[in-house]
């Protein structure tokens, strides 16, 4: 995309890329950042997508092994010099990256559906354990080369270790002797050059043998260190400068076998900044709702509940509303011109749409509704705000026309428009009829644009265009109150007199300023007040009924959910209370015949009458059987009457569509110029003056025009 620095600021894009640069954790990406552009296509696309699949990874237990970093790109620019050896750190750097990336090798297979694109990235990339292996060799876990890092080193290591051995006890011992004799100072023993001396008092020095170290700055006392630590102090700093010398020769040589994996180590660092960028934006688009609209080709824009991000994270700081907004653009509805009250959300609707475009094209997660359409422009140009000039000395008028210039030279079909306040500047009337002019230049371009404007001119000229819309920002002429909601589809007022009004401008002031307006203008504006008015009513009547109709099925549903559970009930419990019933009378007959085999009966008698019972008990179960086969052609019958019920609404559906034909009929046969008519659902009648081929009418209001189709009106 083709965007100039001033139409980035004008739609606040740095500001954007100073809310995502915190989230990096290497300044680099941070860096990197701040300077994102608008990417082709194709690396937007890709862009785009392991973002997502990073997001996705916050909201799942599949958490991505990825900690902070530090980048070692100086090193791998200083290891590639001859015989240069790193510092111990820039080894635990390269271990700790490669360690990483060991990780994410791992990681990333198991989810590779999850995460099909930050797999692809990382699996290439050629894992080389023996960066790890080598340091490892080197360095203990505290970044402290070992003594096992060489023989040499070993050894001096332990003479190292032997002579401070001898160097503490030989000092103790001298120091025990001098305790006994008066040749000490009360502090007994100083540091020096972090060597253990001792404080002799300076008239005994003489009498004490060793190496003089100091004196105090009152010459009182004399430090000295003990002749029997000498030797061993020497031999200790000669071991020292060997170690390091050694130490030295070490890491130059694990830089010289580090720095054969230099290519490798460059993609693991470029890949870790990349997966940063990544992280970093998928944490802003977690911050502000961010998701991944379906990106097209055949250039429609739809945008479902989008929020200006900046605005967002404001209000929801300071716990204020924000209103999102839904549009659509197509090649077939190219321009949108928005129209309403001051201070109605105009300007940061245009705001809004630029900056997600830019976002979108520069890999960034966008706040709208997951079902959102984007395309990417190949240029976006902007005009919103006061463009004054005061390096030129030119007038906002003159300013705002230079720019629009430099717009007529390089817009065409690719390139998305945003102008605040269309016309504006000059003389309204020459104005208006300049900014019409624009207008009919840049449709003719086949440009994509969103223009706001209060010239009435304009929205008369885009209600004619048949790939143009108008729009209005919806304003309560009751309360006077911007409802920050954009409806697209009719002209918006200005109620320019209406708020004046409001803001106690006195009434004579406004009718005089009545009377100098045209009256046409006038009317217009009150008609598309009314309109306006009418339609949100409408809307909200539609809510209203949609609602109550969804809670009134609910409740209906829930009802014969309740009637049905309450009938099985009954009948369970029917069932249980014949069940039970049956089963006593059962035990009562059992009872009866063990009274009487008591009383005397002989068990012949008794067994005769016991298998005649269980005979009857024989036939009411076969019985019992042959009800539940009946249950079951009551059910088979049942759903056959609801298979031929379908069958009657299939006929209801094919009859409506036959009324509708016939509707149709009818309705070429009144559909004339010269017809009273009414948009279904208003109040407002006009008269059709013109029918086009595709059956859009042009409709006379009197005062105003507009272009519908014959499909959403009456007869009166």
């Amino acid at each position: 995309m083709h965007i100039q620095k001033e139409d980035l600021n004008e739609l606040e894009f740095p500001e954007l890329l100073a809310e995502i640069s915190p989230f990096a954790y290497s300044p680099k990406t941070a860096e990197k950042i701040e300077k994102l552009r608008p990417l082709p296509i194709d690396e937007a696309e890709i862009s785009l997508k392991k973002v997502a699949e990073y997001l996705s990874s916050f909201e799942s237990e599949n958490a991505i092994p990825f900690d902070e970093y530090e980048d070692i790109e100086a090193e791998l620019k200083l290891m590639m010099i001859e015989n240069f050896r790193l510092e111990n750190s820039a080894f635990i750097k390269i271990k700790s990256l490669t360690e990483q990336i060991g990780k994410l090798q791992k990681f990333f297979p198991p989810f590779e559906e999850l995460f099909l694109n930050l797999n692809n990235d990382v699996k290439d990339l050629e894992y080389r354990k023996e960066v790890i292996d080598k340091i490892d060799k080197v360095f203990n876990r505290f970044g402290e080369v070992k003594s096992e890092a060489s023989p040499i080193l070993k050894t001096l290591r332990t003479e190292i270790q032997h002579a401070r051995k001898a160097i503490q006890e030989n000092f103790n011992r001298t120091l025990t002797a001098l305790s006994s004799t008066d040749f000490l100072d009360d502090i007994r023993e100083s540091i020096i050059d972090d060597q253990r001396v001792l404080a002799v008092k300076s008239g005994y020095k003489k009498r004490v043998s060793g190496r003089v170290l100091g004196v105090s700055k009152t010459g009182s006392i004399t430090y000295i260190q003990p002749e029997s630590v000498v030797k061993h102090q020497f031999k200790l700093k000669e071991n020292l400068e060997e170690e390091k010398k050694e130490v030295d020769k070490i890491l130059r040589k694990l830089t010289a076998e580090i720095a054969e994996f230099q290519p490798q180590l460059s993609d693991y660092q470029n890949y870790i900044f990349d997966l940063d960028l990544a992280r970093a934006k998928a944490k802003f688009a977690e911050k502000v709702g961010g998701v991944l609209p379906k990106i097209n080709r055949h250039k429609t824009l739809r945008l479902l509940n989008a929020f200006h991000p900046l605005l967002l994270i404001r209000n929801q700081e300071e716990n204020k509303q924000i209103f999102p907004q839904t549009l659509t653009l197509t090649e077939h509805n190219r321009i949108l011109c928005i129209s309403g009250p001051n201070a109605g959300g105009k300007s940061i609707t245009l705001k809004t749409v630029g900056l997600l475009q830019l976002m979108i094209q520069s890999g960034i997660l966008v706040p709208v509704h997951p079902k959102s359409e984007m395309f990417f422009f190949n240029n976006l140009m902007t005009d919103i705000g006061d463009n004054q000039s005061i390096e030129n000395h030119l007038s906002t008028y003159s300013s705002r026309l230079k720019k629009m210039s430099k717009i007529i030279r390089e817009a065409d079909s690719e390139t998305l428009l945003l102008i605040d306040e269309f016309g504006t500047g000059s003389d309204p009337e020459l104005g208006g009829a300049l900014a019409e002019s624009f207008l009919e230049f840049f449709y003719d371009k086949k440009s994509f644009a969103i223009i706001t404007t209060h010239y009435t001119n304009i929205k008369l000229v885009v209600e004619q265009l048949p790939n143009a819309q108008n729009a209005a920002m919806l304003f309560d002429e009751y309360s006077l109150e911007p409802l920050y909601k954009l409806e697209v589809g009719q002209a918006g007022s200005s109620f320019t007199f209406e708020v004046a009004e409001k803001n106690k401008i006195p009434r004579f002031i406004i009718n005089s300023a009545k009377k100098k307006v045209e009256h046409d203008i006038v009317n217009l504006d009150k008609t598309i007040v009314k309109l306006q008015q009418e339609k949100f009513e409408v809307e909200k009547l539609k809510s209203n009924l949609t609602e109550q109709k969804e809670s009134t099925q609910n409740k209906r549903e829930n009802l014969e959910k309740l009637n049905e559970q309450l009938q099985q009930k009954l009948f369970n419990f029917q069932k249980l209370y014949e069940e039970e019933h049956r089963k006593l009378q059962f035990g009562n007959k059992i009872e009866g015949f063990i009274d009487s085999y008591v009383k005397g009966k002989s068990r012949k008698d008794v067994v005769k009458d016991f298998v005649k019972i269980l005979e009857q008990e024989k036939f009411r179960k076969l019985g019992s059987d042959k009800d539940e086969t009946k249950k079951l052609q009551v059910i088979k019958r049942k759903i056959t009457q609801q298979l031929k019920k379908e069958n009657v609404q299939e006929k209801i559906a094919e009859t409506n569509e036959k009324l509708e034909d016939r509707r149709k009929k009818e309705r070429a046969v009144w559909l004339k110029v010269g017809q009273r008519v009414r948009i279904a659902g208003s109040t407002s009648v006009g008269t059709i003056e013109k029918i086009d081929k595709n059956q859009k009418v042009t409709v006379n209001y009197g005062s105003f025009k507009t272009q519908i189709s014959g499909d959403e009106l009456e007869r009166i």
